[in-house]
């Protein structure tokens, strides 16, 4: 008999120690935040959690969709302000090349319409950056166990927001294609560069282009450009 003996003990100790470990299960994070030091905060909070690993970090949206394909992460965490894609683009081509990850939406902005633009996109969780500190770790606990996460205020903000889409005639607000051009254009891209990031060619950009203006009703690059800055689509 074995049971009783230090060996034995010690044994079963080092069981079911393995077996706990083996009970937590791997979480794998992405990262995308075009501040270091706001990576740096979300990383230390999140790998003080047993099992969490950040396997990836991006500074602009076009490298958060190539780390995302590369390392299919469980979470991805995308900061909306990202340059050259933002996040609702970068939150759309995720979904669709890595479909089994889950997107939080990291922002500082709280819009009605920007909540449903997040949904639309694809994302399941929506976080104020204000509110990282208590509802991070929750947030992407619920993200890997694939159920979405909002915090009560914002629950409120998205009942609202389907309740009013309503009183919006299709036409009155850019399609978020038109967004993310209004936001290139902004950051100074020529329609060259911007069919590249995109993806499409010249004439699409421009038809995007003329059709955003046409929307606004402005005339000018530099008009579109104060709408991008007053509507928190670039950082002036």
């Amino acid at each position: 008999m074995h049971g009783n003996t230090p060996c034995g003990r010690l044994c079963r100790k080092s069981l079911a120690a393995t077996m706990d470990a083996s009970a937590v299960r791997a979480t794998n994070i992405l990262i995308a935040d075009d501040h270091e030091i706001v990576r740096s905060g979300l990383k230390a909070i999140l790998e003080a959690r047993q099992g969490w690993q950040v396997v990836a970090e991006a500074s602009d949206g076009k490298e958060a969709v190539s780390k995302a394909v590369e390392t299919k992460p469980d979470v991805a965490i995308v900061d909306y302000a990202l340059p050259i894609i933002n996040g609702i683009e970068v939150t759309r081509q995720i979904r669709a090349r890595v479909p089994q990850s889950e997107v939080l939406m990291f922002t500082m902005h709280d819009s009605d319409a920007l909540i449903g633009e997040v949904l639309q996109a694809g994302a399941r969780a929506f976080l104020l950056k204000s509110d990282a500190q208590h509802y991070l770790v929750s947030a992407v606990e619920s993200l890997s166990a694939h159920k979405p996460f909002f915090t009560g205020k914002l629950s409120e903000k998205l009942l609202e927001t389907f309740l009013s889409a309503q009183r919006h005639p299709p036409g009155s607000t850019l399609s978020p294609r038109e967004r993310i051009v209004v936001q290139l254009i902004a950051e100074g891209n020529s329609n060259k560069e911007m069919s590249a990031v995109l993806n499409v060619s010249v004439k699409t950009i421009e038809t995007h282009r003329a059709t955003a203006m046409r929307k606004l009703n402005l005339t000018s690059t530099a008009a579109l450009i104060r709408y991008a800055i007053r509507n928190k689509l670039v950082e002036p």
